[in-house]
């Protein structure tokens, strides 16, 4: 089966302009925190957030935080988006999920190519056998085990099956699709920006990274405002390895930031 991405914001830090504005200005006030953010309107708000970033002054912005839903992506998106260390996961696990007619996600040049997206759907299918028949052997082999321990019947054979799919998940391909929560602050949402909007990121992560700053600048424009590669906040820092396509780039980011799809 096919898999589409989708990503949704479920919630972020309450009032974040606000929220960082408050926080820097704490630094230079014996005001109170909570009289500090009451008082900053979020027009003061927006204008205070793009003061600080012009100061290169950062620390605030972790003060602000992001909460995704992140649907139709593959076990190597995963692998990729755990890079970013300063972040929360919660994934959908395959040692206690049943991947039995698994959904996978098929690459864009694949796709596209009659001859190799048969072979490609064939290796997928390959693999849901595969899977189900080690499952399904390793799991009758586990209930004589369990009911020798005196368990019941449907006891038995709910171990039994846990413990089978903790081994036949390793022939699950990286395309296997997966789910998960991810969380960052504002500061490590735009180094995520930077590194994965830039055109030479992979086409899964940057699909992603596009979609997860449209909704931030949606929520909180003056925070994301200059969120985007390097190209979008000054120059290309792939050096020989630029894509050459700056100026499309740039286009690009600038649609997702309007908040047009």
């Amino acid at each position: 089966m096919h898999s589409q991405i989708k990503v949704v914001l479920l919630a972020h830090t309450p009032m974040p302009e606000q929220t960082v504005a408050a926080a820097a200005r704490l630094c230079y006030s014996d005001t109170g925190v909570e009289a500090l953010r009451n008082a900053i309107s979020p027009e003061r708000a927006q204008q205070f957030v793009q003061m600080l970033d012009g100061f290169g002054h950062e620390s605030p912005v972790e003060h602000a935080s992001f909460t995704f839903g992140i649907e139709g992506v593959s076990r190597s998106f995963l692998a990729q988006v755990t890079r970013h260390r300063l972040a929360s996961y919660s994934v959908q696990s395959q040692r206690y999920v049943r991947q039995e007619n698994f959904v996978y996600i098929t690459p864009p040049a694949i796709e596209e190519d009659p001859v190799l997206l048969q072979e490609y759907e064939a290796m997928m299918q390959h693999s849901v056998d595969t899977y189900n028949r080690l499952a399904d052997a390793l799991a009758e082999k586990y209930v004589p085990e369990f009911l020798q321990q005196g368990l019941s019947e449907e006891t038995a054979r709910n171990k039994a099956e846990k413990k089978a799919i903790e081994d036949a998940r390793y022939v699950l391909p990286n395309a296997c699709e997966t789910k998960m929560v991810l969380t960052m602050n504002v500061r490590s949402l735009r180094n995520f920006f930077r590194l994965r909007c830039c055109n030479r990121a992979q086409w899964e992560i940057r699909a992603v990274a596009n979609e997860m700053l449209r909704l931030c600048c949606e929520a909180a424009p003056a925070l994301f405002s200059g969120a985007g590669p390097s190209c979008c906040t000054g120059g290309c820092t792939e050096g020989k390895m630029s894509c050459g396509k700056a100026k499309e780039v740039r286009e690009a980011i600038e649609v997702i930031r309007s908040g047009k799809r």
